[in-house]
């Protein structure tokens, strides 16, 4: 028997079946109309059942979800009005993550994962651009140059600048200008302090799909109060766990229950000014890697924020109350409306703008992943604190998480930044000892004021190439062909850019 999670009653109860949970799924509403707890029930029953939980906190106030409710005959009104046997209080076992490092473990990646195509978007690049930094990893890959953190990529970026017309017979033209806007960009990443993600040890996906001795799932919590105020890099970091975790979770098929579930709030940041080729990239991850075992439940305000691809995949839904102000409001209603399964008795369209707090309109896929019809239902009370912890709170739990002591220190090997530093000084000419000398013997043998004879130079390996190119191209052909027979092969990258493993 397959396990299934209460979400609510309506004139029925209303069940979200764990077969059914990586066919993903929607929390939608207003703000102030209930969304976060809906997730947060959702994520305790996730966890109940032995499934981990990673759960993007913009407000801090999912944190409670790591803390037992003080219970109350109101909250135990309304269980017994939602269908709940007996109202328990209960804590899940959380862990804590954040980019800044502050507010939980350090969550990190290197360069290299994260990919030109999602890096490009976090720099908020032009096309051209893009091409450029697509071709510095390109290089960065062909010769076994490992891009851990921004100074690597700021080198390399230096010594492409810097050798811009030996390497355009095998890369094509580098532009200057561009190496120079994106090194821009790069300082006002830095300043917003988006270098903290970059590094290592970069996270260990294993890590997300733990249990705990009672074999409940881990609820990791991503702290993103600060991380939201910087949407691109909120976006490339929801991005990459996604390309990650389809790139390196093996196929499961059909199972009784999901492996994973990712729940991504303000998930219209997402697709916000994204490139059409990143946009089809993230809408095929959607569609594949439920086969993964991974189901994914976007959080927004408005249904009509993600595109349509998307939207088609997510099966399981539950939407909150949609206020009809505006013009686009009331499109918005209608198309929330038009996407339920209908229900004889209800007027879908008049019950979105009625509904109340804690009310949600919600459809699951049943037998068959055939979707129910929607019901009004009242939401059940989550059995844990509804609310943020306080500081002490948040730092006793991370003091005792299962991954305390693996992330905390940065590590910093050699790599791309070290190995194009070395040769840059390698590649300086040492100032002759002897040159001194030389001239003061010719000085007294024909007389103070007399030079010394120039040596010959050597011709340029090729007409109309100087000295210098010549040198350039010969050192970038020998390093090519070491570095070639140490890789054997190139690096292959995935759908998202990050590197296959």
């Amino acid at each position: 028997m397959t396990a299934s999670l209460l979400i609510g009653r309506g004139q029925t109860p209303q069940c979200l079946d764990a077969r059914y949970a990586n066919r993903h799924g929607l929390i939608a509403g207003a703000t102030g109309t209930g969304k976060t707890v809906s997730l947060q029930v959702l994520a305790e029953g996730f966890s109940a059942i032995g499934v981990p939980v990673l759960a993007v906190d913009i407000k801090g106030d999912l944190s409670g979800i790591a803390k037992a409710s003080a219970g109350g005959p109101k909250l135990e009104a309304r269980a017994a009005k939602t269908g709940m046997e007996a109202y328990r209080p209960a804590a899940c076992p959380v862990v804590f993550w954040d980019v800044f490092g502050r507010r939980g473990h350090p969550l990190r990646a290197t360069v290299s994962d994260l990919g030109p195509l999602l890096f490009a978007r976090l720099l908020a690049l032009s096309d051209v651009q893009a091409s450029v930094l697509s071709l510095a990893f390109r290089y960065a890959d062909d010769h076994g140059l490992l891009l851990l953190d921004l100074k690597d990529l700021r080198a390399l970026l230096n010594h492409l600048a810097a050798n811009a017309k030996a390497l355009g017979a095998d890369y094509g033209l580098i532009s200057s200008a561009s190496i120079a806007a994106i090194q821009r960009a790069l300082l006002a990443l830095e300043s917003a302090g988006g270098e903290h993600f970059f590094g290592e040890p970069a996270l260990d996906l294993s890590d997300l799909l733990r249990t705990d001795l009672s074999g409940r799932g881990l609820v990791h919590l991503l702290a993103a109060d600060q991380l939201f105020l910087q949407p691109q890099l909120y976006a490339a970091v929801l991005l990459w766990l996604l390309g990650e975790l389809y790139e390196q979770l093996p196929e499961q098929g059909d199972a009784d229950q999901p492996r994973l579930v990712l729940f991504l709030d303000e998930a219209h940041l997402l697709f916000k000014d994204a490139s059409a080729a990143l946009v089809d990239k993230v809408e095929q991850v959607v569609r594949l890697i439920r086969s993964k075992g991974v189901g994914l439940y976007f959080v927004t305000q408005n249904p009509l924020d993600l595109p349509d691809a998307v939207l088609a995949q997510l099966g399981n839904r539950v939407q909150h109350a949609l206020r009809a102000f505006t013009p686009r409001d009331q499109k918005a209603v209608r198309a929330a409306a038009e996407t339920f399964r209908a229900n004889p008795g209800l007027d879908v369209a008049s019950a979105i703008t009625e509904l109340g707090v804690g009310e949600a309109l919600v459809s699951t896929l049943g037998d068959d992943g055939i979707p129910s019809a929607v019901e009004r239902t009242l939401i059940r009370p989550p059995q844990s604190s509804i609310g943020a912890l306080s500081d002490a709170e948040r730092a006793a739990i991370v003091e005792r998480s299962p991954v305390r002591g693996r992330y905390e220190q940065a590590i910093d090997r050699e790599s791309a930044y070290e190995r194009l530093t070395a040769r840059a000084a390698a590649a300086k000419p040492a100032p002759s000892s002897d040159d001194s000398g030389w001239q003061q013997q010719v000085e007294d043998a024909f007389g103070k004021g007399s030079r010394a004879p120039e040596p010959r130079r050597k011709p340029a390996a090729r007409r109309g190439d100087s000295v210098a190119e010549a040198a350039v191209k010969s050192a970038v052909r020998g390093l090519s062909g070491t570095l070639g027979r140490e890789l054997g092969r190139q690096l292959l990258r995935g759908l998202l850019g990050s590197l296959k493993r």
